[in-house]
């Protein structure tokens, strides 16, 4: 069995590897600057304490093993093990009679620092996560990097220098997830300590390594905060439409790009729903992180696997039927769940909220027929759409990347009519204005569901003049 066959494990590779000697020592005292011989004796540096590290795991299986797995966790950004082993590396260091030396990089406050970055943390990555405030993603393409704020990416100040240290990163990380990323498995996605969501893929499968980290923020949002100037992404009008949906149990479908934020408006949302309420989420990745920011609500969630039939999003629709859930929230409906969840919307789970790919409001039902009948039942379509539209995607609501805010562009209302998808648009934001327009109205039937559930909000509404 070759090293590329098994799971990677610093444990298992580097003492495979020949202890450098102590004669880089005196070099390094000598260079304050970086220069290629500083960055060679210190490369010959970090392999000598990733040796040190894996041997001395202990004498008994057990104490190995918990070394092993606070390198892990360390690996993964868990801080009290972070700081642990930042503190053996500094031990190391003195005495070695370095730890007053200079780091080669000048970010670095210190040599330990430094070594950290590379035999436990993300490399030039950790220099990134210093400034961590409104950063949304780092996407590592080869050795250049790219940071996203406000969902715009733009390249970094910093880069890898070569795509080896891209790969040991990527080893780094796929080591506590117990999973592989080598000539046989080209791809792999963890998660960090703080739920965020890494997408790691190799060469063969991409031209060039990456490395996706898509960070899930700490912040709650509520619709006043997404009112805020700050963030623009709906007015005081629109903020109340969505309270009134929410209150008389409409269910609604929210569509838009990647990063335009969808899952902030649906955390938004769900915070507006009772805390009695029994919801819950379905979830290819905990992203809602709902029991954090509701410690108080009565909520079921559900991380499903794709490719285990005993874990997937099937099995976990027919599992939350029977946990006699008041509403269900699906991160996103895909093909093999699009029939159960069209099945709970009409059949009693009112005030839903899912999210769709579509290009349009006026694609969504067909893209969830679309996906209904990919089991290969014998569906009427146009009765299967007219459902949809009617009972599954009651409202819409389209969000897009405007002028660097994310924003909710269009909202609108289904009906079927004439044997066509319909759409009445409640809201529509204008880039010429800058501000949203109200061009027509609820339906009656809407209208009345509303008055019926939320008497105090519709007429809120109605003082605001949007439906004259």
């Amino acid at each position: 069995m070759t090293v590329n066959d098994r799971k990677f494990s610093v444990l298992a590779y580097y003492p495979q590897r020949k202890a450098p000697d102590d004669s880089h020592v005196e070099s390094i005292h000598k260079h304050a600057n970086p220069s290629l011989e500083v960055r060679i004796k210190f490369d010959q540096l970090i392999e000598e304490v990733r040796m040190f590290l894996v041997g001395i795991g202990g004498r008994s299986e057990k104490e190995k093993w918990q070394h092993h797995e606070m390198l892990n966790r360390a690996v993964l950004g868990f801080s009290e093990e972070r700081k642990r082993l930042l503190a053996m590396i500094h031990d190391f260091l003195i005495k070695k009679r370095l730890h007053d030396t200079e780091p080669p990089d000048r970010h670095y406050t210190t040599l330990s620092e430094a070594v950290f970055a590379e035999v436990v943390g993300l490399n030039v990555l950790e220099l990134i996560l210093k400034d961590k405030e409104g950063l949304e993603e780092i996407q590592v393409v080869g050795t250049s990097i790219f940071e996203v704020r406000g969902g715009i990416p733009r390249a970094s100040g910093h880069a890898f220098r070569t795509i080896e240290e891209v790969e040991q990163v990527q080893q780094n990380l796929v080591l506590f997830n117990q999973d592989t990323l080598n000539v046989r498995k080209r791809w792999a996605e963890v998660r960090l300590s703080d739920g965020s969501r890494v997408t790691l893929t190799g060469f063969g499968f991409t031209a060039q390594p990456t490395l996706t980290i898509r960070f899930y923020t700490t912040n709650r949002y509520d619709l006043p905060t997404l009112c805020d100037r700050e963030y623009q992404t709906m007015d005081t009008t629109i903020m109340r439409y969505l309270r009134c949906f929410v209150r008389s149990y409409l269910n609604m479908v929210i569509i838009g790009p990647t990063n335009t934020g969808k899952t902030h408006l649906i955390k938004a949302l769900i915070a507006e729903m009772p805390d009695h309420e029994r919801i819950i989420t379905i979830e290819s990745r905990f992203e809602l992180m709902l029991q954090r920011d509701f410690p108080n609500k009565n909520i079921v969630q559900y991380e499903i696997v794709e490719d285990d039939p005993a874990h997937d999003g099937q099995q976990a629709f027919k599992l939350a039927l029977r946990q006699s859930p008041k509403r269900i929230v699906h991160a996103e409906i895909r093909d093999e769940d699009a029939n159960l969840y069209v099945r709970a919307c009409t059949r009693g789970h009112a005030g839903s909220l899912t999210s769709v790919h579509a290009h349009a409001l006026e694609d969504v039902p067909d893209a969830i027929s679309d996906m209904c009948m990919q089991d290969g039942r014998a569906v009427n379509a146009n009765r299967l759409i007219k459902r949809i539209s009617e009972y599954v995607t009651q409202i819409g609501v389209e969000m897009a990347i405007v002028d660097g805010k994310r924003k909710i562009i269009r909202m609108g209302e289904y009906s079927y009519v004439n044997d066509e998808v319909c759409v009445r648009t409640i809201a529509l934001y204008d880039e010429r204005l800058g501000k949203w327009r109200f061009p027509e109205t609820l339906s009656t039937k809407t209208e009345n569901r509303v008055r019926q559930y939320d008497q105090y909000g519709y007429e809120q509404i109605i003082s605001d003049g949007a439906m004259e």
